[in-house]
């Protein structure tokens, strides 16, 4: 039989580009173009030209792991953790968005998004039923979501099941091919972070399972669908991240499946029964999880959001599950991460302080829980006190099940947090006996408040002692100690200790002492009148203060024992002041008490 050969010439005007001066067809020759259209020749030679999936198969693009097989099956990987674009004609991009999961050195597809020119629609959940969206029929079912719409001359349907995305063209298409750009750059999406080989991954094993994309019944897609592309991303993942969370070789073989459906429309009915896979289950495609997070499948069959492993890292290089306490004032809170506490079982609904209707708070976006209390409301807070710091302590625990239970699902959960004060250091201030008042601003971190001396010559502290006031022996002088910018929920004001010198020195060496921790002064010894006959006519008193931790304290001074030629009293009512009297008699007898 003699063959003629057709041909044609590139000033054939009616003729399709793709045939060039020089091309030569065999007669009755068909030749699919690898963007799917197809050229054959008649036996008057003519060509005839066709689109995509009418004598050819129209491409597919398959974006698995972190590879991408595009329309012309070629094999990109992506190296890092931006977004690109796989698709962009007539107002219509199609981004590919690749995130790190368990590893902080390898990313995986994380999301799709389709982007489209003109005003945006409402948001919200896409139903089981066909939903259209501004051209983009949208539809969902329990394999993944699929979105269709028109793009010039060829229908483009874009599915997705939360790990893997194919894009399957029909009509006629002057370029199909998918051109992998980066479109989009979060900070630092391009630096590494280099990560120690997974010793578990057996590669050799690996490939076995890869490689039976090679075998029956794959097979009867080798003539269209080339499987040498899938099972080079196969291999690539998998030799480097652990087979979890979903992951397999199983995903892989059905991303090929589904590409030889696309392109011949053959399912490969029963194919996963004979390599021993599982139908595919789009299990998380109605949660959300925040950005650090994303969703898989936990061991009971539901769903958590685990952490990324380049947001986890901080707090596991040091087994922390939550942020360092914060401390401020009179308030304490600390914030654990949803994601570690999904991971270890721990349900954070059940999690308390010692007062157990006190509660995490859960950020709906974030997924952070926040524990906290403050002097309003303590919620079990403990305060102890350690030398010279103040610490508030309480604790988050589980509310435990029932004891007779013999197995239990969760771990045991217990974590201290406190907040350390350091007491403020030890205050003197002096003042002359002539002036009526002092104020004196004190600042000891984290305190800072006012503190007054003030005296007066009545009980009820109504009538102020001013500089021109003369006092008289035996006359009796009312000295109030004031503060304000104190939370006397928290501390109380107690006088350590109060005594007069000659000098205005508190440390002078000529000195009487009227209070002797927080108590008046014991020693039984004949008084003498400071500074008699030296010409002093002025007298100091200086007082210490301490600021005592109210709860669980007892901060009145405990004053036991036989007190001759003396009387004292104490009561502290929410520590917010103290005063000491003093009484001079002709034998310069004196009685102080300590109280409000």
């Amino acid at each position: 039989m003699i063959m003629f050969q057709c041909y044609c010439y590139f000033f054939f005007s009616r003729l399709n580009p793709l045939c060039f001066t020089g091309v030569y067809y065999r007669l009755n020759e068909l030749v699919c173009n690898p963007d799917g259209s197809s050229v054959s020749c008649s036996a008057e030679g003519n060509l005839t030209f066709s689109p995509c999936g009418v004598l050819c198969p129209c491409p597919t693009c398959t974006v698995i792991g972190s590879t991408v097989v595009n329309f012309l099956n070629y094999v990109v990987s992506v190296p890092d953790r931006c977004a690109y674009t796989l698709l962009s004609e007539s107002g219509v991009e199609l981004l590919a968005v690749f995130r790190d999961r368990r590893r902080k050195d390898f990313s995986l597809l994380d999301k799709v998004i389709l982007r489209l020119d003109g005003p945006a629609g409402a948001g919200g959940r896409i139903s089981d039923l066909p939903l259209s969206l501004h051209g983009v029929d949208v539809s969902k079912n329990q394999t993944g979501v699929t979105a269709t719409f028109l793009l010039s001359n060829y229908t483009t349907s874009v599915f997705f099941d939360g790990s893997t995305a194919q894009i399957h063209k029909t009509g006629r298409d002057k370029a199909q091919r998918t051109v992998l750009t980066l479109c989009s750059l979060p900070p630092s999406c391009e630096q590494q972070f280099p990560e120690p080989a997974d010793g578990t991954i057996n590669c050799t094993t690996v490939t076995e399972r890869c490689e039976l994309l090679y075998e029956a019944p794959f097979t009867s897609c080798h003539n269209l669908t080339d499987p040498d592309s899938f099972i080079g991303a196969c291999i690539n993942t998998l030799c480097t991240y652990p087979a979890v969370d979903g992951l397999s070789h199983c995903q892989f073989l059905e991303a090929y499946v589904k590409a030889c459906d696309f392109q011949t429309g053959d399912s490969l009915e029963g194919w996963r029964s004979e390599v021993g896979c599982s139908p595919p289950r789009a299990s998380c495609q109605d949660v959300l999880c925040s950005d650090h997070e994303f969703c898989v499948e936990d061991v009971s069959g539901g769903t958590i959001c685990a952490c990324r492993a380049i947001f986890a890292s901080e707090y596991r290089s040091t087994g922390a599950l939550g942020e360092p306490t914060v401390c401020d004032g009179s308030s304490a809170s600390v914030t654990l991460v949803g994601c570690l506490l999904e991971e270890k079982g721990i349900d954070y609904s059940e999690l308390h302080l010692n007062n157990q209707s006190c509660r995490g708070q859960k950020d709906n976006v974030s997924h952070m829980v926040t524990f906290g209390f403050d002097v309003n409301n303590t919620c079990g807070m403990e305060v102890e006190l350690n030398n010279s710091q103040m610490i508030y302590k309480n604790s988050i625990s589980m509310t435990t099940s029932n004891s007779s239970d013999i197995i239990t699902h969760h771990d045991i959960f217990n974590l201290d947090f406190s907040c350390f004060y350091q007491q403020p250091d030890i205050k003197t201030m002096s003042f002359r006996i002539k002036d009526g008042s002092v104020i004196q601003q004190i600042v000891s971190v984290p305190w800072n408040y006012t503190l007054t001396m003030k005296a007066f010559s009545d009980a009820g502290r109504t009538r102020a002692i001013e500089p021109s006031t003369e006092l008289r022996l035996k006359q009796s002088v009312w000295v109030e100690l004031k503060t304000d910018g104190l939370d006397d929920k928290l501390v109380a004001v107690v006088t350590d200790s109060c005594w007069a010198t000659d000098l205005p020195l508190a440390n002078s060496s000529l000195r009487y002492d009227l209070i002797v921790s927080g108590c008046s002064n014991t020693a039984d010894q004949t008084v003498k009148v400071m500074g008699n006959g030296l010409g002093t006519d002025v007298v100091y008193l200086h007082c210490k203060l301490n600021l005592c931790a109210k709860k669980g304290n007892t901060c009145a001074p405990s004053c036991g024992g036989k007190r001759r030629r003396r009387s004292a009293r104490s009561q502290y009512e929410d520590g917010s002041s103290a005063f000491i009297t003093m009484a001079w008699t002709n034998e310069v007898r004196h009685s102080c008490a300590a109280g409000r």
